[in-house]
Order: structure tokens, then sequence, then C-alpha cells
């Protein structure tokens, strides 16, 4: 790849969204580049290497469907694919398709400035390369930046310490040590049983608890895999259909007030059976509606009682701050159990907050707890993180770190005002992490692909956002947040666990088919919302 300095398009990394994107544009003849700063493919399947991490959407619906081919020759081994099964599927998709050749690894995209003159981007790396192209596409990722630990003293502690974002390829053996885990979101769910099962000790620094679903993980059912190899072209357009692009988690045809209290709960057994995000589509207003929510939070909380022994340990596991939903439900293989093991303790941060890292452990306002390791789950600088790691700048060399101040603002998640030809892949006001990530991912690639192809059949030289079509966005994503129960939560959803970020409700909570239809009605009318200017200077 030595030698090439210019581009069509110049892609910001190699995950589910980059890898789709390069073979889409390959597709239309084009040339493109992918720059990674991981040494392969995969993403947040590369990096999130922590001991149970595995996909919280059955595998068959987190893949891709672009190719039939492809969807029938994949054999997953387990319901839910675990982080090693994801990142093999995601070589084999990079193999297949011979996407390695157009792929430069172990390089960082430092900075992105577009030139309004050539109305093309510069594009810089942490190598000091410098490349040229029209368009530059940053599938970055909306959980690929670790939210960093902020503690006072963390660089005295004299043992080792992992970020769950960042574990080391070889693993960690635990075996015969106590265990410190700093936070109770999906990362620290799924590795706190693995971590429980191999340390002597393990405490658990719960700041805020979580609504887990059990994910009755296992080999797949042969009947299940045989109807959806018989099924799989309707199936798929069944779960495009769904407001969050998944079946499992298709919506029920009733309120929740509709029915009796014992078909409702006949109905949440049902689903707790079924596992995961089913959960949330057992009624039409689980989402909207504080009252009818709280049926749904109220039966977890049971379950939770019935599976902790201990009650207070339980009555410290059951969220009571947020509705069910509100920060995105976590899919587990045997936390809660976890908790009656005699090795496993809980602290309770509201009672007792985290004052310092000292050198021999962790210290609350109660006591000093004297551990070998530590394990920080305390998640990501979510949707926006990576965005705000380069420098980009668009018209007049204005800065997306200032545009962005006050919080994100797209539109339709996708483009940017003041910042031409820069496309972002599940950006802030789109569906994006409130839908099955593989089914927003591809409807996003094949849009920008399509507007890219418009283009260049046009001659156009550059389109961006309008302001007011920006504006008008913001204020539709937000007004549909306002009648949900998302706003009623301190989530990522809103930058709440990065310390100094705005609370901005970022993702599209519309549905997807509402969101789908919004984007092809847009491009149909000939890209409305959007200046598209020719190419002659």
């Amino acid at each position: 790849m030595a030698g090439e300095t210019s581009f069509d398009a110049v892609i910001v990394g190699a995950g589910f969204s980059g890898l789709y994107m390069l073979h889409r544009l390959r597709q239309q003849g084009l040339t493109a580049r992918i720059y990674e700063s991981a040494t392969g493919v995969g993403g947040t399947w590369y990096w999130n290497r922590y001991p149970g991490a595995r996909v919280d959407i059955e595998s068959q619906e987190y893949s891709y469907s672009f190719s039939p081919e492809l969807d029938a020759e994949w054999k997953w081994s387990e319901r839910y694919a675990s982080q090693p099964e994801l990142l093999s599927y995601l070589n084999h998709v990079a193999d297949r398709f011979d996407l390695r050749r157009d792929i430069q690894f172990e390089t960082r995209v430092t900075s992105a400035h577009f030139d309004e003159t050539a109305n093309r981007w510069t594009i810089t790396t942490d190598a000091g390369e410098t490349v040229t192209a029209r368009y530059c596409v940053m599938a970055t990722g909306c959980l690929s930046v670790p939210n960093e630990p902020a503690f006072p003293g963390k660089e005295s502690f004299k043992g080792p310490t992992w970020h769950t974002g960042r574990w080391p390829k070889e693993g960690v053996d635990f075996t015969g040590q106590k265990v410190a885990v700093i936070g109770t979101g999906s990362s620290a769910i799924q590795s706190i049983p693995q971590i429980a099962a191999q340390a002597d000790h393990v405490t658990v620094f719960q700041r805020t608890p979580n609504f887990s679903i059990p994910a009755h993980n296992g080999p797949p059912n042969p009947e299940v895999l045989a109807d959806w190899a018989a099924n799989r072209a309707r199936y798929r357009e069944e779960a495009r259909n769904t407001g969050f692009g998944l079946r499992m988690a298709a919506e029920g045809e009733v309120a929740t007030f509709d029915v009796s209290e014992e078909a409702r709960r006949a109905e949440y057994e049902r689903r707790w059976a079924i596992g995961g995000f089913a959960m949330l589509g057992a009624y039409t207003d689980l989402i909207s509606d504080l009252t009818a929510n709280k049926t749904a939070g109220e039966f977890v909380a049971d379950k939770i009682r019935g599976i902790v022994k201990d009650p207070v340990v339980a009555e410290k596991l059951v969220p009571k701050t947020f509705p069910i939903g509100s920060k995105r439900i976590c899919v587990d293989t045997g936390y809660y159990a976890t908790f009656n093991r005699e090795n496993v303790s809980l602290v309770d941060l509201g009672d007792e907050p985290i004052e310092g890292i000292t050198p021999a452990g962790v210290k609350t306002a109660a006591r000093e707890y004297a551990v070998d390791a530590i394990v920080y789950a305390i998640g990501f600088d979510a949707m926006t993180g990576a965005l705000g790691k380069i420098d980009i700048r668009g018209r007049g060399g204005q800065a997306l770190k200032e545009e962005w101040a006050a919080g994100p603002r797209t539109y339709l998640g996708l483009m940017i005002a003041g910042f031409p030809n820069l496309f972002i892949v599940t950006g802030p006001g789109s569906p994006s992490v409130l839908c099955n990530m593989a089914v927003a991912i591809e409807q996003h690639v094949e849009w920008i692909s399509d507007c890219i192809q418009y283009m260049g059949q046009r001659q156009l030289g550059a389109i961006e956002a309008t302001e007011t079509a920006q504006d008008e966005w913001v204020a539709h994503v937000n007004e549909v947040a306002d009648t949900t129960i998302y706003p009623h939560a301190n989530s990522w959803y809103l930058g709440a666990n990065v310390p100094g970020k705005p609370r901005v409700f970022m993702p599209y909570i519309g549905g997807f088919p509402v969101y789908r239809d919004k984007c092809n009605e847009v491009a149909a009318k000939g890209y409305e919302g959007f200046a598209l200017s020719s190419d002659a200077r």
C-alpha cells in the first residue's frame, strides 16, 4: 500500500462498519483505504477480550445479512456468540471478501481537515503519513474509547490493574488472588462470574445496580437453526421492521394494562425464559409509560430477590432509581447467583463511596479493602469518544470538538453541518445503540455508499447537512426521547458516565423502521436537507 496518497474514500475503523463500508465502495469501483489502530480487524470485538465477553443479541441476528452466501455458510456454535467467535467471524469476512489488502493496521488517524478549494479531506496518521480523499467515513464505533478511571491515588496501587475495554490478548490468571471489580455495567456483569470462579475472593464495588436478564446461553437449538435457514430472508426482513431491529424483541400488540395481572406475569415469565432483550418487547408501552414500565421492573426485581439468598445483598442489587430499559439491559450467565458464593462480596458505593485507590487496594468512606488486583469495569466514552480523539476540522477550520462542545449535533446521525463529505456510521442522532447494531450498521453503510454513488454519477463535489435540517432533526430526536422512559436514567446514552461530558440524549428512539423510512425519503427527494455542490471551482 506504500506510495498511495489519494483515495476516493478513507474509512476509519475495521470493525463491523468499516469492513462492510470498504466492501460496498469497492463494489462501486472506488478506491478506499481503512486505517485501523489495532493489529487486526474486529473493532469492539478485537479490544473487548475480558472474561465472559459475548454479544447480547442472538448470534444469527447479530451478523451481516448483505450476503446470503456468507449468512448460509457461517455456523455459530452458541446462541450468544463469545468474543473469540465474533472475532473469528469478522476475520472470516475480511478474508472471504479479500478486504485486508486495503486495510492499514496499527495506524491511528490523528487528524482530518477539509480542503474547501479541492473538496477533499486531508487525513494524517500517528505515523506521520498524510493522504487525501474525497470522502471520509468515520466507522469508529460507539463503544470504542474506554472511560478512564479518575480515582485519586490510582497510580499508587502496587498490584496489576486491568480495564475491561483493554484486556490483554493472553488473558489474566486470577487464581489465588483477591480481586476488586469496580463497576456493575455490562462488562462487569459478564466478567464477574468468570473471575469469581477463579479468584480467591472478589469484592464488587457497585455505584448503581443494573437490570440483567439471563441469556440461557448454550449451543443453538437445531430446530431453530433449521427454521432460520428455511426462512432466512423473511426473518431478516421481519427484524428490520421491528423498533429495535430484533425479531427476538418483537413488540407485543397490546398495552400493559389491557391484560390481567395474571396474564401479564405469565407473559413476563415467558419472556424471562426466552431471555435477553425479549423482556422489553412484552407490551407496546413499556418504553413510553412509566407506570407500565414499573410492572416489568418489579417482575425482574422479584427474580433477583428469588435468586440471591442474602436478602440484604439482593436488595442492594435491585435497581430502584431508573426504569427498566432506560439503561441498556444487560444479558448475563449466572450473574446474580454469583453473589451466593462465599468468595464474593458486594460493596454499595451509595453507603460508602470510594475515596481513592491506595497502594494496597481500594479505600471507601468506611474502610480500606486490601486486594491483589483491580479490574476497572467502568465502561466507555460512548458514541462521541472516538471522534473526540481525532482533530476533525470542517469549513473555515471549524473544529468538531468546538461544534459539539454542548453535545453532539447531526442530521440523521449521518452528517454534520459545516463538515462536507464526512459521514458517520451509527452516529448520535441515529438508532445506533438502541437497535441491533448489525441492522443499524448495514442500513447506514448502504445509505452512505448510495449517496456517494449518487454524487459520482452527477459529478457533484460536496454534500453536507444544512443547519436548518440539522436543527430540526436534533429537536425531533429530543422531542421523541422526551416521550419515553430513557431520559429518566443517568446513562451512557446521555454521557452521564463521563465526568464533564454534556448531558444530551444521543441515540434516536423513534424506532428503526421510522428512521430508515425517513432516510429513504430524504434520498428519494434528492437528499433533502443536504446542500449539494458541483465539482467546478
